[in-house]
């Protein structure tokens, strides 16, 4: 029988039958000799133990799409990262070191900014501009007036869409009004692993309907980039793609060379001054870990 991994907590794994069953599940000795770890929304094939009880033993995993190091999760089409327009302010470091770690692995990010009815119109109108032109499909909700919910749905229409964003943004209101019978199935989960004990430590897979799925990450709170040079920062500002290769200088860094057609595009305006001086930060910060 073959399912995906909604949840793993503590050595089990939630398999969706995708008939509205979840069979609770151990890993078979197998993945640990092949040093393979089962992972939240991965395809398995599993062996029922007990159909009455909805357990049994995860036996394989199927190839994967692509799979995540932070959060570890597997088969994602793309990121959804909610941030608030107002309480709290968005934190901009925060967001573009989001935007990094995804531009890496190569997974498409959707910008939600939500609490709309609490932002100014040209506040809101300059932060959709900044991120548009970098190439960011960038929505504006209010989950508190429902406002944009429509447009929401239609941009996770079909996906896997992994969810994050920093605590008080409206991420379980929104994930909520996408998902209004998630309460009951994670309900569901919860009782098997004791109260819902592990609501938020976890990632998780919620199912919207059909193979529109909803994956809550965890820890979204501090995105130190780790394990990359300093000279590949560059390849994930997508804005400083079309002057790649025009600079002066071979293999310009965009930060201190002359004739660099970055610092010109950004003194013309081309390229938005806080997303630059983000990218210096972050630059600095990965040079400075190479010298200790």
């Amino acid at each position: 029988m073959q399912g995906r991994i909604i949840k793993g907590v503590g050595g089990f794994y939630y398999v969706d039958s995708g008939k509205g069953e979840v069979y609770e599940c151990r890993a078979k000795g197998i993945f640990r000799k092949e040093k393979l770890k089962p992972l939240v929304g991965d395809y398995a094939e599993i062996e029922v133990i007990d159909e009455k009880e909805k357990t049994g033993n995860v036996v394989s995993i199927l190839p994967r799409k692509n799979q995540l190091i932070r959060p570890a999760v597997a088969n994602i089409d793309q990121a959804l990262v909610i941030f608030a327009v107002k309480e709290p302010n968005p934190n901009f470091m925060l967001l573009d070191r989001f935007l990094i770690t995804m531009e890496r692995q190569d997974v498409p990010v959707v910008i939600c900014l939500n609490k709309e009815d609490l932002g100014r119109e040209e506040e809101i109108k300059e932060i959709v501009e900044i991120y548009s032109a970098c190439g960011y499909q960038v929505l504006v909700t209010s989950a508190e007036k429902k406002q944009g919910i429509r447009e929401l749905k239609q941009a996770l229409k079909g996906k896997t869409t992994a969810v994050a964003g920093p605590s008080g943004a409206g991420k379980s209101s929104l994930t909520n009004l996408l998902a209004p019978h998630v309460q009951m199935e994670t309900g569901e989960i919860s009782k098997k692993l004791g109260r819902g004990r592990h609501t938020t430590r976890h990632s998780q897979l919620i199912p919207i309907d059909g193979d529109t799925y909803l994956m809550d990450t965890p820890g979204f709170t501090s995105f130190y980039v780790e394990d990359m040079g300093k000279e590949e920062l560059r390849y994930y500002f997508p804005e400083f793609a079309p002057y790649e290769g025009t600079c002066r200088f071979q293999g310009c860094t965009h930060t201190h060379e002359p004739g660099c057609k970055v610092k010109e595009a950004l003194q013309e305006g081309k390229i938005n001054s806080r997303r630059y001086e983000n990218y210096v930060e972050i630059y600095k910060e990965l040079e400075e870990k190479r010298r200790y």
